[in-house]
């Protein structure tokens, strides 16, 4: 499939209904290829002052590996549960189950001009506050707060900088959250960044990758 024609698709038109989506931008591709995949959509809609995330999942087939085409716009209090209530109906179903089959967030890759993709299968989501004492909340506007003794905060583009400095406990373990009211576009953009980061404390498995706390 020519994915950059799947983009424009995306953009503009859905199940054949004229709906948009608006997709994330990044300069990197995680992922560039899925096969065999069903199409989910949320929607950006206004109900008068209202935002909702309107779902659309008619054609995904269950068995299949699921792309999630989420509109940048939407705050993450909206895009969340509905991701979470997807995930539950796909691991809990019994007959048309298949343990190979996947979940990505789509976005475009700007340079590559292709869809690319970002797995997230083995994340389980709460909407609450982390009650682990070691924490790194992704805010607003790219700044991010360390919580442990004290509260430190710096731009994410120091993050790697500071956890290389940080003396971890090897049985410890360093947990994600994300400001609810933040876009699912700017999420996106932080998770990016978290798949690339490279620190010199490689080896130590510090950080918590497969839970993240939306409040």
């Amino acid at each position: 499939m020519k994915y950059f024609t799947l983009i424009i698709a995306c953009l503009l038109l859905s199940c054949g209904n004229k709906e948009s989506v608006l997709l994330p931008k990044s300069n990197v591709s995680i992922v560039k290829d899925v096969q065999d995949h069903s199409p989910i959509y949320i929607f950006f809609k206004t109900e008068g002052k209202d935002t909702i995330a309107d779902v659309n999942r008619k054609s995904s087939i269950i068995s299949t590996n699921w792309i999630f085409n989420i509109d940048k716009r939407l705050p993450l209090k909206l895009v969340i549960p509905q991701v979470m209530k997807l995930q539950d109906k796909k691991r809990n179903e019994k007959a048309h189950k298949n343990e190979n089959a996947e979940n990505y967030y789509s976005y475009a890759d700007s340079i590559g001009k292709n869809l690319a993709f970002l797995p997230f299968t083995k994340v389980y989501y709460k909407m609450e506050i982390a009650n682990n004492r070691s924490q790194l909340y992704f805010k607003k506007n790219g700044i991010i707060q360390y919580t442990e003794k004290e509260n430190y905060f710096f731009p994410k583009n120091e993050l790697g900088k500071f956890l290389d400095s940080l003396i971890i406990n090897t049985k410890a373990q360093i947990t994600f959250s994300f400001d609810k009211n933040m876009s699912y576009g700017e999420y996106i953009q932080y998770k990016i960044f978290l798949e690339k980061l490279v620190l010199k404390q490689e080896g130590l498995v510090f950080l918590n990758k497969e839970q993240e706390f939306i409040f």
